[in-house]
């Protein structure tokens, strides 16, 4: 009995620890934050401009940010950015949710789309970077 339970445990664990890093980009965040310099025509980490912030993005659900106006189709989009949803989007935004009112056509490489991701991961990490997220204002 003893030996089954610590099977289950180890199983629990290893199941646990798999599912923590499903989904995670295997970018460069350093590459990232270069290919995040096409975003900062619209985005900004720490505050809303003609885009929302991106600090906090991950694990948030679409179209909450405050203080910024989304378009119908974003509110209604049901998503929670993960890696995985992330990546889809920036792809194809247009086609990932039709009607938004982001005008990008997307980022083609996959590497490139893993590098942003990973760069949008640990910039939401830094306080320094991300110090206001939680109040929406602007630096």
């Amino acid at each position: 009995m003893r030996a089954t339970v610590r099977a289950l445990s180890t199983m629990l664990c290893y199941c646990w620890l798999l599912s923590a890093t499903a989904g995670a980009p295997d970018g460069d965040p350093v590459r990232g934050e270069q290919v995040y310099q096409r975003c900062l025509a619209c985005h900004a980490l720490d505050y809303n401009r003609t885009g929302p912030r991106h600090c906090g993005l991950l694990g948030r659900k679409a179209g909450i940010v405050p203080d910024f106006s989304y378009s119908e189709a974003m509110r209604r989009s049901g998503i929670v950015w993960t890696p995985d949803t992330l990546d889809a989007f920036l792809s194809a935004p247009t086609r990932y949710v039709e009607g938004t009112s982001m005008g990008y056509a997307g980022i083609d490489d996959p590497q490139a789309r893993d590098d942003l991701i990973a760069f949008l991961i640990q910039a939401s990490q830094d306080s320094a970077l991300c110090h206001s997220t939680a109040t929406g204002a602007q630096p």
